[in-house]
């Protein structure tokens, strides 16, 4: 599955890098005309570019539409752990935390109730095992309960100026209600990136292997999977001093 994981982020780096060849190096006004000339292709149903530093869209196909999240939900989960938490803290692990969750979803690190953790440890468990348990117990830890922290999720979401994103559950698990766009989630995942010690956990090295397309510098980036989202990925790429954020959603193993 790690293997996987590597190649679909390694295609997408891909994808960032030929686009940059293709986009990025003209005038920004031809850019703009090539944002929708469709010279890009994205088989995902929906797909975006942004300068990570000046938010500014590089290229999109259906942005601004809802889709559901599946687990790049846990960027923003993240987000509002490490601002109201320090890493060092111990995290509990309740009989709710571990066993509240969809049938299928999965404990491959078989937590237990009454487990401890620290943040960070819970941290790197949640976003590269992509762990619902352990997102779920950052959140109780967090905030106290999970409906106080959905809350903080979505007030979150707004200050980084998301429009249409409505979060239900910290995970990304399925839920009717918990939708979100390609924009939003690019603006969340730039606020992602900026925080150094989430950068650091999202870029760690599985295996020590090597993911990056020559001509980029491949940071980190968050795999997604429901069987309402379907495949939804985030990549953070820099190359001389630009960084990139791209999200795609609603793919069946396109993205």
């Amino acid at each position: 599955m790690r293997k996987k994981w590597l190649g679909v982020l390694t295609a997408c780096v891909m994808f960032i890098g030929m686009f940059a060849q293709g986009v990025l190096a003209q005038p920004q006004e031809s850019a703009a005309e090539n944002k929708e000339s469709g010279e890009v292709s994205v088989a995902s149903q929906s797909g975006l570019v942004m300068d990570a530093k000046t938010q500014t869209v590089l290229y999109e196909k259906n942005g601004e539409r809802l889709y559901y999240p599946a687990s790049i939900t846990k960027l923003l989960t993240a987000l509002v752990v490490v601002k109201n938490c320090s890493l060092d803290e111990t995290v509990i692990f309740s009989h709710d935390a571990v066993y509240d969750v969809e049938d299928g979803s999965g404990n491959n690190q078989g937590f237990e109730a009454g487990d401890k953790l620290t943040v960070e440890e819970c941290l790197y468990a949640m976003i590269l095992e992509s762990s619902n348990p352990a997102a779920n117990a950052l959140a109780e830890h967090t905030s106290g309960s999970m409906d106080k922290f959905v809350y903080e999720m979505n007030e979150t979401a707004k200050e980084l100026g998301c429009r249409h994103s409505s979060f239900q559950n910290p995970s990304g698990l399925n839920d009717k209600m918990q939708e979100t766009t390609a924009y939003d989630m690019a603006l969340i995942s730039c606020a992602v990136f900026e925080n150094e010690a989430l950068r650091e956990i999202c870029s760690a090295r599985i295996n020590g292997e090597e993911t990056a397309d020559p001509q980029w510098d491949f940071v980190g980036g968050k795999t997604g999977y429901t069987s309402m989202a379907g495949n939804t990925l985030v990549t953070y790429v820099e190359e001389d001093g630009r960084q990139l954020v791209a999200v795609v959603m609603k793919s069946d193993m396109t993205h």
